[in-house]
This record gives C-alpha cells, sequence and structure tokens, in this order.
C-alpha cells in the first residue's frame, strides 16, 4: 500500500488581515513579505488547506511592537485558539498569552458568551496563571498556578521561512505538512482599511489629560453626553524635599510602588473639576452638578506637550496587553502623593489617623483629597486621596518640551473624551 500524502497547506501574504471578514487586506507577494520582516513593517502570513473555506491559521507580525499573533480556525471560520508571542532579549519570543475557546457544536458562535475557555498568562521570569471558565464569562472563574516548562514558554525567533504550521497539531493535520505558495492575487493597493483591520497591541495611554484641568472644555462620557471642565480646585502644596515623589496606595504595607524625580520642594496639589447635568428619576427633577475627574501635582507651569505611563522598575510595556496599563494597586480605592524618601514614617502616621481616629493627619472636606500627613523632622509630607474603585490605578507624567516633568495626574474615575466640536 502506498504511503498517506499529508497535508498540502498553501501560504500567502498581505498588508493586514480584515477579523471581520476573515480575509487578507492588500495581499502582498512573498517577497515582499520578506522585505517588510527585515524592515521591521507589519504583515500577515495566511494558511489554507485548498478547498477549505476558512484558514487554518494566520500569523500577524509587527516586529516594531515586539508582538507575534496567532489565530486558529476550525472549519465554520470560528478562532479557536489565539497566541500572543512577544519578542525579548533581542530574538526570543515569550508565549504571553494562550487563550482556547470549545464551542459544543457547529451552530456555536464564534466567542460565545458560555463557551468554556483556558486562558494561560505567562511571565518571563515567574510562573503565570492559567484561568479556567467552564462556563465561558457567564461562569465563574478559577486562577491556578501555570506550569509551564521553559522550552514551551519560550522559542527563538524564527526565520522568515522558518516558520512551521503551529496549528498541524490542534487541526489534526495529517504528516507530512507541505507549504507550498498561494496563488497571486489581484492587488488591492486602492481599498480603504476595513473597520476590523487588525493591529498590533498597544499599552493604554492618557487621553486628553490637559483638558481636564482646562476650563470651557466640553467632554463626554456614555453616561453624561455634554460635560464642561470648570476652573480646577487648588487643594494646597506638597512638600516634597528629598525630589522623589511616591505615588501608591497608603492603606497597605508595601510601597511605594511609583516614584517620579521632581525638583525639591513644595508643588501645587488640584483637583480636576467637571459640570454637568442629569435626570434625577429618584425626585423625578433636573440636577446640575460638579464633580472632581482627576487629581494633579502641578510641578511646573509650563504646558505639557506628552504624557507618559509612570513605570516601577519591573514594568516592561512590551508585555501589555492592547489598552491594558501599569499602576498602582489599590484595596481601598485610595492613593496618595508623598515624599518617597520619607514614605515609611508617613504611611506609618496614615495608619493611625485611619486606624486609632488619630487627628494629627489634615483633612481636606468636599474633596477627593482625604488628609495630608507631615514627617515633622524633615518637613516631607504625603496626601492620600481617593479614587472610584478598587484595582490597577495608572499615573501619568506630563512633560514639557524640553522632556522636564510638569505635572503628575490620576485620574479617579472614569476618563472622558473631547466632545465633538461641531
Amino acid at each position: 500500500m502506498g504511503r498517506e500524502p499529508g497535508t498540502v497547506v498553501e501560504v500567502g501574504y498581505a498588508q493586514g488581515w480584515d477579523l471581520t471578514a476573515r480575509a487578507p487586506w492588500r495581499p502582498i507577494s512573498a517577497e515582499e513579505a520578506r522585505e517588510r520582516d527585515a524592515a521591521g513593517l507589519p504583515y500577515v502570513a495566511e494558511y489554507r488547506i485548498p478547498g477549505r473555506e476558512a484558514p487554518v491559521e494566520v500569523r500577524l507580525v509587527s516586529w516594531p511592537d515586539h508582538h507575534v499573533g496567532l489565530w486558529v480556525y476550525d472549519e465554520q471560520g470560528r478562532r479557536t485558539h489565539q497566541a500572543d508571542y512577544r519578542l525579548l532579549d533581542g530574538d526570543r519570543l515569550l508565549t504571553r498569552i494562550t487563550r482556547i475557546w470549545r464551542y459544543g457544536g457547529p451552530e456555536v458562535a464564534e466567542f460565545d458568551a458560555e463557551a468554556p475557555r483556558v486562558t494561560y498568562t505567562l511571565h518571563p521570569d515567574t510562573r503565570g496563571i492559567v484561568s479556567h471558565e467552564p462556563r465561558g464569562s457567564k461562569g465563574s472563574r478559577r486562577d491556578t498556578l501555570a506550569d509551564v516548562p521553559d522550552e514551551e514558554k519560550w522559542r527563538d525567533r524564527p526565520a522568515f521561512e522558518d516558520w512551521p504550521v503551529i496549528s498541524a497539531q490542534v487541526q489534526g493535520l495529517a504528516e507530512p505538512v507541505t507549504l507550498r505558495a498561494a496563488a497571486t492575487v489581484a492587488d488591492r493597493d486602492a481599498e480603504d482599511a476595513p473597520a476590523g483591520l487588525w493591529r498590533a497591541p498597544r499599552p493604554g495611554t492618557a487621553g486628553p489629560m490637559d483638558a481636564l484641568f482646562r476650563p470651557g472644555t466640553r467632554m463626554t462620557t456614555p453616561q453624561h453626553p455634554d460635560m464642561t471642565v470648570v476652573e480646577p480646585r487648588r487643594m494646597g502644596t506638597l512638600n516634597v524635599p528629598s525630589g522623589l515623589l511616591a505615588i501608591d496606595c497608603p492603606l497597605d504595607a508595601r510601597g511605594p510602588r511609583l516614584t517620579v524625580a521632581v525638583p525639591p520642594g513644595e508643588h501645587v496639589l488640584e483637583e480636576g473639576q467637571i459640570a454637568f447635568g442629569y435626570h434625577c428619576m429618584y425626585d423625578d427633577r433636573w440636577v446640575d452638578t460638579t464633580e472632581p475627574t482627576a487629581v494633579r501635582l502641578r510641578v511646573s507651569e509650563e504646558p505639557a506637550v506628552s504624557w507618559e505611563m509612570a513605570l516601577a522598575p519591573e514594568d516592561d510595556v512590551r508585555l501589555l496587553e492592547d489598552g491594558h496599563v501599569y499602576g498602582f494597586g489599590t484595596d481601598g480605592a485610595t492613593g496618595a502623593f508623598a515624599d518617597a524618601g520619607a514614605w515609611v514614617p508617613l504611611q506609618e502616621r496614615v495608619h493611625q489617623v485611619v486606624d486609632h481616629n488619630d487627628q494629627d493627619g489634615e483633612d481636606f472636606t468636599g474633596s477627593m483629597f482625604l488628609l495630608r500627613t507631615r514627617e515633622p523632622e524633615s518637613g516631607a509630607e504625603l496626601v492620600a486621596f481617593a479614587v472610584c474603585s478598587d484595582g490597577c490605578r495608572p499615573v501619568w507624567v506630563g512633560r514639557s518640551a524640553g522632556g522636564d516633568v510638569v505635572g503628575v495626574v490620576v485620574v479617579v474615575d472614569e476618563m472622558p473624551d473631547l466632545a465633538d466640536a461641531s
């Protein structure tokens, strides 16, 4: 009897991938894709079995973003596996995130809310987490430590022509798997980018931070579409004699997680304010109100021309998922600006005020700023402020055209968008 022929997989390339249509956008030749790979330009490799409507897998490459994404598709055109690789240490790929969906039948929609799923989230130097969701987002989640050996967590960066068909085992493809070039597709350069065009994951950004402190600026949220920024409230100053500002939750025993170098001395504390109206269903009347949006340590009168995320030494933005941020964690919906050199004694004074009702701290009535404590010998200060939820709170550092720090901001609730000028 003759040997089974195995599986033939055709490989095509494109500048992008339309996630909605499951189709390449602006197809290119293998040679152009190789040139884009060498130049660090994004491109897509699509793997198909002749006669099958849906692709087998799609590889999405963007070396400047330290990212390679991989989607595995079933015969119904549903994504069943996602792998998110991050290029670290120059030539090694970390399998950062792997997601697996299990569909109960061919009629179940892609990413159905009740589809069971498992997510592996791995870190370079520590054990990761496996999240089990047997009823999808509709049910409970169980997290356990991920016991993934290094040889499965890491892979060397393959050369352009050396990528394997990673999904071959998942798809149950008959061996050997033979790759051949897909037929040339007509050029579609004139087409506009589709709404579902893939892009590499990028860290979260600050948004229109300056607008929160610019009176008269119109802003909007889904809950309150018509909002207007009013004059910021000045709440005194903070003394930072060491020249190193700390930002963290003062209610736990750790910290400070984040620090920012600032000129030694006193700096202005401000609270961004925004005015809006809404219909109160309890009283059945219209209510006009003003609420805080952010707290700021203003270091300089110079305007900020850029905003960056404050990072701890262990933070690596190459590892962030799309739109995600680093920040300080809080289980008490509280943060603080403080002198980093005196963080420990200042934090102890906060605990005296909170835990023992010690009146040594100065409070701020009617403000997101809560209390001030002072270290007598150095004059270093800590000012605690409230935020509207627990969890991770990003810290944004504004810089002048010359690169100097001009302000440090924490948004206390949802970040509004600028309203349409029209």
